[in-house]
């Protein structure tokens, strides 16, 4: 496919735009003024159309393919949810800072303060934030608020630590770290969680919280969660949920119930707004009532009116941790996938989804390695060890993938697995879908068997074949020849 500078034209317009109304303004500095004329594709609409609809056909998308990473990225966005957040649209974000605003925007507040309701009672906490834009923003502002508690009980030099498992995301450590705390990292026990043991030798009066994906990032749901959670509180250290991994337990297990008392979660996974392509995303924090006082300002409260209001500054508070209140649209859309399927139908999700990936994970045991085979959650992580002994990698199987017309699923994640393969097929995916699916990825494990190379070569049917991705990543050509 040519670029659209190629398939320029000189004198060609797609638009004419009207001469211009506004007076002349005080003459610009000739530094500021441009010596020639802006070097843009001159086509015409036809053009422009048809180019950028050939290079949407080339997307993989939730609308177009199924996506076997799910809820990580491309959890299905329900067409209606859009259209619930397109009625918000004309609302400038400042209108509730402005003197009198609070008045002009009522169901605006109203539905941040329902959401923020909706999304504790779901998570089993006493109050929640909508201001954090995305799940690693959650988890910083989370940190910040464990720090805040700490601070207050005259802690702050004693807590030095953050206990994480080695299965944690990325990110865990990282917030962790970014807040002032070393980390500790706890090993994973043969049966795929926590070692129990080791933990205990890990925790002292001196760790500040324990941060835990639960199910963990293998799927599986740590038995012991409610004996960690006591014994971490027994140190006088917080519990941390990272909320990745919600769409497995929503509406059957509530975190604040077995012990968490900070909790993040993905809007953009867990309640139906995919943010593939790196956004939008939005991450509410929750907590107990002990960590309310620090969350952050404004708060909306709702008084004896039935008014909504912004609260006044509060000295605990770990102040504004982003513009306006959170990325509305997501938010939106969140409230209303939640109305829409109500309590039952919450419930619903979680089950589909775990039914979805247990199926897969029995399908496809006789074909791969499964490093730990017991039920899973709403995700299984396959090893393609038994393909390497034939030269073949878990990123060779992800492009051929891509020729049979599948988004490749996360690979090499978690770290702990060897060539790690995790599928996420969610709640919404047919049976008949994943069927097929499943045949693709019963060929890629024969094809490594009787012809390595042909994954080698994948994928054979893109634009652009085999990269070298480091290469790729170091010295990026976004201006490539197709």
């Amino acid at each position: 496919m040519q670029l659209i500078y190629e398939k320029s034209v000189p004198g060609r317009r797609g638009v004419k735009l009207p001469a211009s109304d506004v007076p002349a303004a005080a003459p610009l500095p000739a530094s500021l003024l441009r010596s020639a004329p802006a070097g843009l594709a001159e086509v015409s609409e036809l053009d422009l159309v048809r180019h950028f609809t050939n290079l949407s056909r080339r997307n993989f998308s939730v609308d177009t393919n199924f996506y076997p990473l799910g809820s990580c990225t491309m959890k299905y966005n329900a067409k209606v949810l859009e259209n619930a957040a397109a009625l918000f649209n004309p609302l400038h974000p400042m209108t509730a800072l402005l003197p009198g605003g609070e008045e002009l925007c009522q169901g605006t507040l109203g539905m941040l303060h329902d959401l923020g309701g909706l999304l504790a009672e779901i998570t089993g906490m006493d109050e929640v934030t909508t201001q954090p834009l995305a799940g690693a923003h959650g988890e910083m502002t989370g940190i910040l608020l464990v720090s805040a508690y700490h601070a207050a009980r005259g802690n702050k030099n004693k807590k030095k630590y953050v206990v994480v498992p080695d299965s944690s995301h990325g990110t865990n450590p990282a917030s962790a770290a970014i807040a002032g705390y070393e980390i500790i990292t706890v090993p994973t026990a043969p049966y795929g969680d926590m070692d129990l043991e080791l933990f205990k030798k890990a925790m002292t009066d001196e760790v500040a919280a324990v941060m835990m994906t639960c199910p963990n990032t293998l799927g599986l749901f740590n038995p012991h969660i409610r004996e960690i959670s006591e014994i971490a509180h027994s140190h006088d250290a917080l519990m941390y949920y990272d909320g990745a991994n919600l769409n497995a337990i929503m509406g059957k297990v509530k975190p604040g119930d077995v012990g968490f008392d900070v909790i993040h979660v993905n809007l953009h996974k867990t309640f139906g707004t995919p943010h593939g392509g790196g956004g939008p995303g939005s991450g509410p924090v929750g907590v107990k009532k002990e960590l309310i006082p620090f969350l952050p300002q404004p708060r909306i409260i709702k008084d004896s009116q039935g008014r909504f209001q912004l609260e006044a500054r509060r000295p605990t508070s770990i102040g504004r941790t982003a513009n306006f209140f959170g990325n509305f649209g997501v938010m939106v859309k969140a409230y209303a996938y939640i109305i829409m399927l109500g309590r039952e139908g919450l419930i619903r999700v979680s089950e589909q989804a775990v039914l979805n990936a247990n199926y897969i994970k029995e399908r496809l045991k006789p074909y791969y390695d499964l490093p730990y085979d017991q039920t899973c959650m709403h995700e299984c992580v396959f090893s393609a060890s038994r393909q390497l002994a034939h030269g073949v990698h878990a990123i060779d199987i992800s492009k051929f993938l891509i020729d049979r017309g599948y988004h490749p699923p996360t690979v090499y994640f978690p770290m702990i697995v060897k060539e790690a393969i995790m599928i996420e097929p969610t709640e919404t995916e047919s049976k008949a879908t994943m069927d097929e699916f499943i045949e693709v990825m019963i060929e890629a494990a024969q094809t490594a068997e009787s012809n390595p190379q042909a994954l080698h070569d994948a994928p054979l049917t893109m634009p652009i074949s085999r990269l070298d991705e480091t290469k790729a990543a170091r010295e990026q050509n976004v201006c490539c020849q197709w």
